[in-house]
């Protein structure tokens, strides 16, 4: 006699995957002020001249104050809607990866959107696992891209 599993041996169709990939967060802003980076700076310990003293960053190859690269964090995390309900309960972090390309300065208005990029399910110890791939990209308000995060979530 079998126990029942609290979760699907199998739950994800090619065509939900289809429905998921590609889905997009609404645009967040976020304006960046130099008494926020030195905040920022300061509220975690970095007491780098780029991000708390603006003479001192000015004589830097970068040319003045710039943000640590963790403040993009200050734009909270953002998740795309998911066009289904998922029948798991328990959600996990499974890390994230982040990629820079231009400095963040004081007056940048930085907008955030994140989109699902991959959506799969696994088995593992604990059963059926939904694991899903969100990439945030950073842009500046000249539409540069300053930085991405690609975000893993494990739902099970």
């Amino acid at each position: 006699m079998s126990t029942p599993s609290a979760t699907p041996a199998s739950f994800l169709t090619e065509a939900m995957r289809q429905q998921a990939i590609g889905r997009e967060t609404l645009p967040v802003y976020l304006d960046v002020e130099q008494g926020a980076i030195v905040k920022f700076a300061q509220a975690i310990g970095d007491d780098n001249p780029r991000f708390n003293d603006e003479a001192a960053a000015r004589k830097t190859s970068l040319g003045g104050l710039t943000a640590p690269p963790t403040f993009l964090r200050s734009v909270g995390q953002l998740y795309p809607q998911m066009p289904f309900d998922l029948p798991f309960h328990r959600v996990l972090d499974g890390g994230s990866d982040w990629e820079y390309f231009q400095p963040v300065r004081p007056g940048d208005r930085i907008t955030a959107v994140a989109a699902i990029s991959d959506l799969r399910e696994r088995t593992g110890r604990l059963g059926l696992m939904v694991i899903s791939t969100v990439v945030t990209t950073y842009r500046n308000q000249f539409n540069e891209v300053v930085a991405t995060q690609t975000n893993t979530t494990i739902r099970y």
